[in-house]
C-alpha cells in the first residue's frame, strides 16, 4: 500500500482492517470523505495517516497538528486538536460554522461541506482522531444515531489500534498519508457493448474523469485533442500539472470545491492556439469515486486575435495552491505563537511541506556568534560546526546575519562556485535557499530551507520565499522577546516565593504555585510556612490583585510583613491588623486578600485570621471535606481602622487543611459555590481513610483546576497535615 513501511503479517492484517473499518464508516453514514489521525505522542503531534474518498494531499497543512497541553474548553485552531483536547465528538455543520469556529482550517479548506471528529481514548491516552466529511447539502445537525455510529467506529479503530501494539507489532506511522480511493458502483453495464470511449466520441462535447486525487483516468478524443496531448501522456496526470494553460490556482481550486462539497461546478479557461485563443467551459460533476468533466466552447463570438507568441508560452508558472494554503496555514498561526519553540515547530512544520524542503535550520546572533535555534534533515556535522562560529564564517546562512541578503543556490556546483568553504561541508542536500529573517532594517535571523535535488528557483517563488521570511522576522522577534520577559518574571517570581517549605517534626505540607497563562506569567499570589517555635507554625496564603511587577513586588513587601510580625509571636487577628495599617500606610491602589493560620500541633487547634480571602477547606480522616467558617475582614489597604477576628477549630492527626487562592476554583461563568464544592469532593476523594502523600494531592487538586476550564488568574496552593509531634 503507497505510504506504508512493510510490516509483518500482524500489521499488515490490522493495516487491511483499519482501511476496512474506515471505509465501511464513511459509506455507512453516507459521508464522501474520511480521514484516520494517530498521536506521535513523544511530540503531542497528531498525523494523517490515512484518507478516504477526499485525497490526504488537499488537506496538507492539516496533516501534521500539535496539540497543546491541557484538556481546556477553549477552542483550537483545528477541529481534530480540538477534539483531542476537548476528549469528545466535535461536530462542525456546513458553512459558514467552519469560518467562524475554525478561521485558520477554513484558510486551508475554503469549501463547502459538514464535518464530525471523534477522538480515540483510552483512558488518559489519545491515540488519535476519526474525521468525517459530508456535503454541505446533509442536514445540519447529526441525528442520536448518527452519533452513536461514529463513536462505535472510533471505538472499533482505537480496538485495532491498541491489539496492534499489544501484539509487539504496531502499526509504524507512514511517512506520507496514502488515499483509499472508493471503489465506483458495483453495477456495470453488460458486456460485449460499446466502450466508454465510443460513446463519449459520439457527443459534441469533450469528456474526461477524474478520480479524487484529481488524477485523469479517462479521456475521450475530443479531450484528447483538446489538451493537445495523447492519453498515454495524459492519463495518470492532473490537468494543472499536464497542461500549461490549465495551470492556474483558480481552476485547480474548483476541483478542491467539486472534491469537499460534492456538487457540480464549473470554470472557465483560455486556450491559446496559433492566431488566437479559444475559451472553453469546464464542468465538473462529482461523486465519491471520482469526478466527470464535460468540456464545451463558450459561443460567446469569433476567436480573439493574439499578437506575438501564446501568453501561456512566457507566464511563469504560478505556485500550486497547496502551497498557498500551506503559507496562509502559517500566517494564521504565527499569529498566535508565543514562544520561540511555538515559531520554530510552526516554521518547520509548514514551510518544508509548502516550498517541498526537505531540511531547514534557523540562525541568530547572539554574543557575536551564530546560534543554530533548530535543525531538522541538515547533517550534524554541519550543525555543529556553524553552531558558535563568529558572524563572518564564509558561508551564506551566516553572513545573512550580517548582510541581510537572501541567496539561492539551484545545485552544489553553483554553491561552490560562491562559497567553496560552505560546500565542501556535506549536509545531504543539493539545492539551498537562505533567507535573512529582518526586522527594521536590521537581521535577527536566518532561515535556511534545503532540498535534496537540484531546483530552479522561480522569480515568483523567491519573491514569496522572501516576503515570508519577513513575517517569520517579525513573529521571531517578538518571541525571543516574550521568552526573555518570560524567564526574567519567572526569576522574580522565584525570589519572592519559598524557595522550600521548613521542615517541622509532627507537619506535613505540600505547596504549588501556577501563574495564570498569560502575560508575563507573573502575579501577587504568595503562600507560607513560618516556624515560630517548637510546635507552633505559621501557615498564610495571599492574593495581591494584578498580573504584573507592580503586584509582585507588592505582594514582596506584604509577605515580609507578615513574617515578621509572625516571627514576634503575634496572634493571628493581630497579625493582619498590623499588617493592614501598614499596607494602607504605603498610598498605593492594590488590595490584597489574605488568610493567616497559626498551627497549635501540641494542642491540636489551628487559629484562622481573613483578610477578605476564600475560606480553607478541612477533611479529616474517614469524613466529607469541609468549608471553614470563618468570619473575614477587610481587604488589606482598605482601611487602616479594620480588625480581624480571630476562629478557633481542631485540627486532629491525620486532617488535612487546604489553603488557596481564587485561581484554583474560578473559571469564567462558574459559580463559586459550586466551584468550591467541586474541590472539597476531589480533596475528599483523595485523603480517603487514611493519610496522603501530600504532593500526589496538590498535583492531582492543580490537575483538577486545569480541567475544569480556562484559567484567568494565578493559582498558589498550601496543604498542611498534622502527624502528631512526634516527628516525620
Amino acid at each position: 500500500m503507497p505510504g506504508h513501511t512493510a510490516g509483518g503479517t500482524a500489521t499488515t492484517g490490522a493495516r487491511r482492517v483499519l482501511d476496512g473499518l474506515l471505509l465501511e464508516t464513511m459509506r455507512g453514514l453516507g459521508a464522501h470523505g474520511a480521514a484516520l489521525y494517530r498521536m506521535k505522542r513523544d511530540e503531542r503531534l497528531l498525523v494523517l495517516d490515512t484518507g478516504a474518498g477526499v485525497p490526504p494531499r488537499l488537506a496538507a497543512p492539516l496533516a501534521r497538528l500539535r496539540v497543546p497541553p491541557g484538556t481546556g474548553p477553549d477552542s483550537c485552531g483545528d477541529p481534530v486538536v480540538d477534539a483531542v483536547r476537548k476528549r469528545r465528538l466535535v461536530w462542525v455543520g456546513p458553512d459558514p460554522e467552519l469560518a467562524r469556529r475554525y478561521p485558520k482550517a477554513a484558510l486551508v479548506l475554503p469549501h463547502r461541506f459538514a464535518l464530525a471528529v471523534q477522538p480515540l481514548l483510552a483512558d488518559d491516552t489519545a491515540w488519535g482522531a476519526l474525521l468525517l466529511v459530508w456535503p454541505a447539502r446533509r442536514p445540519s445537525r447529526l441525528s442520536p444515531d448518527e452519533r452513536a455510529r461514529i463513536e462505535a467506529a472510533g471505538e472499533s479503530l482505537l480496538w485495532v489500534l491498541r491489539q496492534a501494539d499489544a501484539s509487539g507489532e504496531p502499526l509504524p506511522l507512514p511517512e506520507r498519508a496514502h488515499l483509499l480511493l472508493t471503489p465506483p458502483s458495483p453495477d456495470r453495464p453488460p458486456s460485449g457493448g460499446p466502450t466508454a470511449t465510443d460513446v463519449c466520441d459520439r457527443l459534441p462535447q469533450a469528456t474526461f474523469a477524474l478520480d479524487p486525487d484529481g488524477r485523469i483516468t479517462f479521456l475521450d478524443r475530443s479531450a484528447a485533442d483538446i489538451m493537445a496531448g495523447s492519453p498515454a501522456t495524459l492519463l495518470g496526470r492532473r490537468p494543472w500539472e499536464a497542461v500549461p494553460w490549465l495551470d492556474d490556482p483558480l481552476h485547480e481550486n474548483r476541483y478542491r470545491e467539486a472534491v469537499f462539497s460534492q456538487q457540480p461546478t464549473s470554470f472557465t479557461a483560455v486556450r491559446p492556439r496559433a492566431g488566437g485563443e479559444d475559451t472553453l467551459v469546464f464542468e465538473l460533476f462529482p461523486d465519491p469515486s471520482g469526478i466527470t468533466v464535460r468540456v464545451t466552447p463558450r459561443g460567446d463570438g469569433p476567436a480573439r486575435a493574439a499578437a506575438g507568441p501564446p501568453r501561456e508560452a512566457t507566464r511563469p508558472a504560478p505556485l500550486r495552491l497547496e502551497t498557498l494554503h500551506h503559507l496562509l496555514y502559517l500566517a494564521g498561526s504565527l499569529s498566535e505563537a508565543v514562544g520561540v519553540r511555538d515559531v520554530i515547530d510552526l516554521v518547520t512544520d509548514r514551510l518544508l511541506p509548502a516550498f517541498g524542503a526537505q531540511a531547514l535550520a534557523l540562525y541568530v546572533p547572539e554574543a557575536g556568534r551564530v546560534r543554530v535555534l533548530s535543525n531538522r534533515g541538515f547533517r550534524q556535522e554541519l550543525v555543529d560546526r556553524i553552531n558558535g562560529s563568529p558572524l563572518d564564517w564564509p558561508a551564506p546562512g551566516v553572513l545573512g546575519l550580517t548582510t541581510g541578503e537572501p541567496s539561492f543556490f539551484s545545485s552544489r556546483e553553483e554553491l561552490a562556485r560562491s562559497y567553496p568553504a560552505r560546500a565542501a561541508v556535506r549536509d545531504g542536500m543539493a539545492a539551498w535557499a537562505f533567507l535573512p529573517l529582518i526586522v527594521a532594517g536590521r537581521p535577527v535571523g536566518t532561515c535556511v530551507l534545503g532540498y535534496d535535488g537540484p531546483r530552479p528557483f522561480s522569480g515568483e517563488e523567491r519573491v514569496v520565499l522572501t516576503s515570508f521570511s519577513g513575517l517569520v522576522a517579525q513573529v521571531l522577534d517578538r518571541a525571543r522577546l516574550y521568552d526573555a520577559r518570560h524567564q526574567l518574571a519567572h526569576a522574580l517570581q522565584e525570589g519572592l516565593l519559598p524557595h522550600r517549605l521548613p521542615a517541622v517534626p509532627g507537619l506535613r505540607a505540600a505547596a504549588r504555585y501556577l501563574p495564570a497563562g498569560h502575560g508575563m506569567d507573573i502575579g501577587g499570589d504568595f503562600y507560607d510556612l513560618i516556624r515560630i517555635g517548637s510546635t507552633d507554625v505559621a501557615a498564610v496564603i495571599g492574593d495581591v490583585q494584578g498580573h504584573n511587577v507592580t503586584a509582585a513586588a507588592h505582594m514582596g513587601r506584604v509577605r515580609t510583613t507578615v513574617q515578621a510580625y509572625a516571627a514576634a509571636g503575634a496572634p493571628p487577628g493581630e497579625v493582619l491588623t498590623r499588617t493592614n495599617r501598614l499596607v494602607t500606610g504605603l498610598d498605593t491602589d492594590l488590595l490584597t486578600s489574605c488568610l493567616y493560620v497559626h498551627l497549635d500541633l501540641a494542642g491540636q487547634r489551628a487559629h484562622l485570621a481573613s483578610a477578605g480571602h476564600l475560606p480553607p477547606l478541612l477533611c479529616r480522616p474517614g469524613r466529607s471535606a469541609e468549608v471553614m467558617d470563618i468570619t473575614p475582614g477587610l481587604l488589606l489597604g482598605v482601611d487602616p481602622a479594620a480588625t480581624y477576628p480571630t476562629t478557633t477549630i481542631a485540627l486532629p492527626p491525620g486532617a488535612v487543611l487546604t489553603l488557596y487562592t481564587d485561581g484554583l476554583i474560578e473559571t469564567p461563568g462558574a459559580d463559586i459555590d459550586a466551584a468550591t464544592t467541586a474541590l472539597a469532593a476531589v480533596l475528599a476523594r483523595h485523603v480517603g481513610g487514611r493519610a496522603p502523600d501530600l504532593d500526589r494531592l496538590a498535583d492531582e487538586l492543580i490537575s483538577h483546576a486545569r480541567s475544569s476550564g480556562t484559567r484567568t488568574d494565578d493559582t498558589a496552593l498550601l496543604l498542611v497535615r498534622a502527624d502528631g509531634t512526634r516527628g516525620q
